[in-house]
């Protein structure tokens, strides 16, 4: 039995929340809210004019000057650097930190997704177990592990998965049942493939492009459809979920649903898709930031 597949997008939006608020956007850019902190960071699909007068941009605490490379650039601030400070989301803390690129060390718009995580992992009635790969600094991770599930991250920087063991501490979960594992992405599910690991709900987030610990190369369009074909077998014979989320050009809902729906051939279920949206505060104007699908059983 083939997936059934939602006929029509649906957008994800994520308004603000105490300590994050997309304040306003235009001219390639947008200002956002860090707890009291202002900062402004390029967004290229942002065409239109700005909300807010000048003077307000131009008083940020932070600004990232992109560079000729993807992502890379540098950041200028007002007054002295800023070091990392606590963020908050749910039951979750976190640090959020100015990384040499254009990144906070999280991705507010995946508020949506933590939020369905949570809803999914509490409503299941019985302790999931849950892998996600390239878990990054690990809010997703930390989200379901607050929600009573038993969580292995996987990431292949040493440096990421030292900043969501910190993020656990900082939310009360390093006694949780959550495995940190450094290693390529794609080792590891067949290595769990062979021992006959299985896993109740599976998260994927892949860059667009990688590289492992051990200098492995990853690329999105080449390699996604070979791991989410191994991920469809580590599914449990009473499953809950698999989350693919991808932040790419050339990539859509879409083609993310579609793709999910020939590796789950046979099992049923829904998938639905789309695009996480962040709303800005004021003129409610947004931006789509990623796409998703997500296969339910």
């Amino acid at each position: 039995m083939s997936p059934r597949v939602d006929p029509d997008p649906t957008l994800l939006r994520t308004v603000g929340w105490s300590d994050y608020a997309l304040l306003d956007s235009g001219l390639g850019r947008k200002l956002e809210r860090y707890g009291h902190r202002t900062v402004v960071r390029p967004e290229p699909q942002c065409l239109w004019a700005r909300g807010l007068d000048s003077e307000t941009w131009d008083t940020a605490d932070a600004v990232f000057d992109p560079s000729d490379e993807e992502d890379s650039g540098r950041w200028r601030f007002r007054d002295a650097p800023i070091e990392p400070w606590v963020s908050g989301w749910g039951a979750v803390r976190f640090n959020g930190r100015f990384t040499p690129f254009r990144h906070l060390a999280f991705f507010p718009e995946q508020a949506a997704n933590w939020d369905w995580l949570d809803q999914t992992v509490r409503g299941a009635g019985r302790p999931l177990r849950i892998l996600n790969l390239f878990g990054y600094t690990g809010v997703a991770s930390l989200v379901c592990a607050a929600a009573g599930a038993q969580v292995t991250h996987v990431d292949a920087s040493r440096k990421a998965i030292g900043w969501a063991r910190d993020n656990a501490g900082l939310s009360g979960l390093e006694d949780h049942p959550i495995r940190w594992i450094c290693e390529d992405a794609r080792k590891y599910v067949q290595r769990e493939l062979r021992r006959g690991v299985k896993y109740d709900g599976i998260i994927l987030d892949p860059p667009k492009y990688g590289r492992g610990p051990d200098g492995e190369v990853w690329r999105l369009f080449e390699d996604l459809p070979n791991l989410v074909d191994t991920c469809a077998a580590l599914l449990s014979p009473d499953p809950a979920f698999l989350l693919l989320n991808a932040y790419a050009e050339r990539i859509s809902g879409a083609a993310l649903a579609g793709l999910l729906a020939d590796k789950l051939e046979g099992r049923g279920g829904n998938i639905a898709w789309g695009e996480l949206v962040l709303v800005e505060s004021a003129r409610q104007r947004e931006i789509g930031m990623s796409f998703y699908a997500r296969w339910t059983a």
